[in-house]
């Protein structure tokens, strides 16, 4: 190596050692004018010698590379959402599930601060980061990679002593100061401030020019390592690992073994949030061993071995202006305050939800009433509460809605059902957008180029009045609207066409039958296979189904029962849309363990959990979380708990190891 290499390598690991200390450790042992010196010392060398470049050089955090097109990208492991708490109650239930599931009272928990940001999910290969995605839906979101590595506390690389191949959950944040400081200049530049630092932090990721990012001052706080390798044993160890190889990981995480403890750092940081310098919402509580929380895996929005323990909302008082109602894709009608504009936990509220006729009379809200808002769990606000003391002396109850404020048509309520309806399903214009807005939106359809205000666009100009009518749009239909031209027209129509290869279990969620969610579209796909199976199965074969219930059943008969529900099939079908399981599929599915209940417990050498529970539902079988007389088989890995094991035994439940059950396939 020669002596200007040398010196190019050691000014990078020095500036390196800088970043961390002033980013991470909070704790700069140089001046900045010194640091700006030496950057500026390296720039020159390898501006002089271009055949040492490093794109992870600290001279390449400035940016200058311009997105057009964030790509989406399909996360390697799910990003799943947190289930909420909000008293000692809730995480006692929390734990007496986690004990039932485990078979054990030894449980150790972590306490860390929930970070109020947008969350984001960093790949490293080799200790180099190769991709940053956002959440997104949690099953895709995009890359925004090129904006990443202009924030200077996320390492580009590490040491390969911490692990080679993994990903670090976290959340990309705007400290408070920083934030002060860009809505000062904002102003005195005569431009409107930013409402909030969330939103903010996440719209800087979504910057066309990285440049522009490079300015912000951006952080970002990591609080999960997923990773195959199986290095660590608990998630406190993991997390510790990670900091001393250079991630910003908060040093307010604690160890607890029981709620009271859990409640004492809740306490704590209750008062104590208001000296942070960035924003948080709560406490995220996690079962600490790894292989617990692989024991106790997810349900299909949460993990089990995760809970966050919300602060308590935010409250103001506002002026109640005007109660509107919103139709939504179903024919649900939502009824909406509109207040007296009012600052709350961050954010201008304008707006809140009033849920439904009963909600009203409950609270007696009116017209012109002092009310309590706050924010539901952070985010949406809710009116709680009146101020009767200021209610006017004229004041008139509020009657609900009785007609349609779209279409006129006369709601419905039917007995049981909280909202009102609007039985005019294609005729009210809401409802039809919202159907095609839900059909091509990420989680259904995906379709890309297509947006819920094109598909507004479209309806209004009468070029689609379902969601079968966008298969047959062309190009020249598209060009002359608004804010189009023939790039983007050409984008739509390839999205359009390229959705007809997405999987049947999401055309079916993507029809929008009432009550049939993702989950429940997967169950139907897997047990039906095809539309036509689906189409033709009575009420006694849909309740057969695991987990399909009276209600959904009927959705389903509904739904179907209806001529222009089975046109609009029929025209996907003729279209080419996949309207049954493929080929593949369907050749690594069989009936083997129809009718059998396997439990899952311990860890396993050649597969997975997921990949094992898998296996078990593509071959017709079930698999539960805890032991009881319906359990079939317990497949048994490394650590099963004790408890488990014993629980088995005395039921004289079968006890095999990975190698048997694939042995029985």
């Amino acid at each position: 190596m020669s002596s200007i290499q040398n010196k190019i390598e050691a000014l990078r690991k020095e500036l390196n050692h800088h970043n961390y200390n002033y980013y991470v450790l909070d704790s700069p042992i140089i001046s900045d004018f010194d640091f700006d010196m030496k950057i500026k010392e390296l720039e020159k060398l390898e501006a002089k010698h271009p055949e040492f470049y490093d794109p992870d050089s600290p001279t390449q955090r400035v940016g200058g590379e311009i997105t057009k097109n964030f790509e989406t990208i399909t996360h390697k492991n799910r990003m799943y959402s947190l289930d909420n708490s909000y008293s000692k109650e809730d995480l006692l239930d929390w734990e007496k599930r986690i004990q039932k599931i485990l078979g054990t009272t030894d449980i150790e928990y972590t306490c860390e601060l929930k970070y109020d940001g947008a969350s984001i999910n960093l790949a490293y290969e080799a200790g180099k980061l190769v991709k940053a995605v956002t959440r997104g839906d949690g099953f895709q979101g995009d890359d925004v990679t090129t904006n990443i590595r202009t924030i200077l506390s996320i390492p580009l690389s590490i040491s390969s002593d911490f692990l080679e191949n993994f990903e670090m959950r976290g959340e990309v944040i705007l400290p408070l100061e920083g934030f002060a400081k860009m809505n000062q200049e904002r102003i005195a530049a005569g431009e409107e401030p930013y409402r909030n630092p969330r939103n903010t932090a996440s719209g800087s990721l979504k910057l066309q020019d990285s440049s522009e990012v490079a300015k912000r001052p951006l952080d970002c706080l990591l609080y999960q390592v997923v990773s195959e390798e199986r290095k660590y044993g608990t998630h406190h160890d993991s997390l510790k690992a990670a900091r001393d190889a250079g991630f910003k990981i908060p040093t307010t995480m604690v160890l607890a073994k029981s709620v009271d403890e859990i409640l004492d750092f809740v306490n704590q940081w209750d008062v104590k949030r208001h000296e942070l310098p960035y924003e948080t919402d709560g406490v995220v509580i996690k079962v600490n061993s790894l292989a617990q929380q692989e024991e106790l895996g997810y349900t299909s929005k949460s993990p089990r071995w995760a809970i966050a323990y919300k602060f308590k909302a935010e409250q103001v008082s506002t002026k109640l202006n005007e109660i509107t109602y919103q139709v939504g894709r179903t024919g649900a009608i939502t009824p909406v305050a509109n207040l007296e504009p009012v600052l709350l936990a961050g954010t201008i509220v304008k707006r809140a939800s009033l849920h439904n006729a009963d909600q009203i009379e409950k609270l007696d809200v009116r017209v012109g009433d002092t009310v309590y808002v706050e924010k539901g769990g952070e985010i949406i606000p809710k009116i709680v509460a009146v101020d009767f003391s200021k209610r006017q002396k004229n004041s008139i109850p509020t009657q609900y809605a009785t007609h349609c404020p779209e279409c006129g048509t006369e709601l419905i309520r039917t007995d049981g059902d909280a909202k009102h309806y609007c039985p005019n399903i294609y005729g009210c214009a809401p409802q039809i957008t919202g159907r095609i807005q839900h059909f091509i939106s990420r989680k259904a359809m995906d379709i890309e180029g297509l947006g819920a205000e094109t598909v507004e666009l479209l309806r209004k100009e009468g070029l689609i009045q379902n969601y079968a009518d966008l298969y047959e749009l062309k190009t020249e239909q598209i060009i002359p609207l608004e804010r189009m031209a023939e790039k983007s027209a050409q984008n739509m129509i390839d999205g359009i066409e390229k959705s007809k290869n997405i999987p049947f279990e999401k055309v079916l969620f993507a029809l929008g039958i009432r009550f049939v969610g993702e989950t429940v579209a997967k169950k139907l796909a897997k047990h039906f296979k095809s539309i036509d199976n689906l189409v033709n199965a009575d009420f006694e074969t849909l309740i057969a189904v695991d987990e399909i219930g009276d209600k959904i059943a009927e959705s389903i008969i509904d739904f179907f029962s209806n001529e222009k529900n089975i046109q609009l099939v029929n025209r996907l079908k003729l279209y080419g849309v996949q309207l049954q399981i493929s080929e593949e599929e369907l050749i690594n599915q069989t009936d083997k363990l129809v009718g059998k209940v396997f439990v899952v417990s311990g860890v396993f050498q050649e597969l997975s959990r997921n990949d094992l529970k898998k296996m078990i539902e593509d071959n017709g079988g079930k698999v539960s979380s805890s032991i009881s007389k319906k359990t079939d088989y317990v497949i048994a890995g490394d650590n099963m708990g004790p408890s488990k094991k014993e629980k088995a035994e005395d039921l004289g439940i079968a006890i095999i190891s990975e190698q048997e059950f694939l042995e029985l396939l």
